[in-house]
């Protein structure tokens, strides 16, 4: 069965357009990777947990800060390896180069050494404009970027 995570695609308006906060995967094996790499902050619901709260709950864990307002559901998507994505759009505004992940992965590292260790689940969070957002974002969360486009002019009509 496959896995399910939920998050948040936080954006905010600039003269420019729409911006988007996406966070960089930590750990050795992203670290030289980034066109294709970045991700909303999401995570996996506990037992008893409404898809919101997990998702204000994994932003928490992942940038260090609880955002309040309410939370628009974009869907679900499915990425490349079969985990289920499920997403809410929230404006809000944060300094994304003072943020800190407070969770970890464990990781054998070097490869096949037997040497565990930990690594920042995200190693850093940035804004990006919807173009620059679609380059960098994992192919399939790219539809969430699409349906936040489509949310965003739904309500300016």
């Amino acid at each position: 069965m496959a896995s399910c995570s939920v998050g948040i695609l936080m954006y905010r308006l600039v003269a420019e357009g729409a911006e988007v906060l996406l966070v960089h995967p930590g750990g050795p094996f992203w670290q030289r990777k980034d066109l294709g790499a970045w991700s909303i902050p999401k995570g996996e619901p506990q037992p008893g947990e409404t898809a919101q709260e997990t998702a204000r709950r994994e932003f928490a864990e992942e940038l260090g800060t609880v955002p309040p307002g309410p939370l628009v559901p974009l869907g679900r998507i499915r990425q490349r390896g079969g985990k289920v994505v499920e997403a809410f759009a929230l404006r809000g505004d944060l300094e994304a180069e003072k943020l800190r992940c407070s969770s970890e992965v464990e990781l054998e590292w070097p490869r096949g050494s037997g040497q565990i260790r930990r690594f920042p689940e995200i190693d850093r969070a940035a804004w990006f404009s919807l173009p620059e957002a679609r380059l960098r974002i994992l192919a399939a969360q790219g539809e969430l970027l699409e349906r936040l486009e489509h949310e965003l002019s739904n309500k300016n009509a």
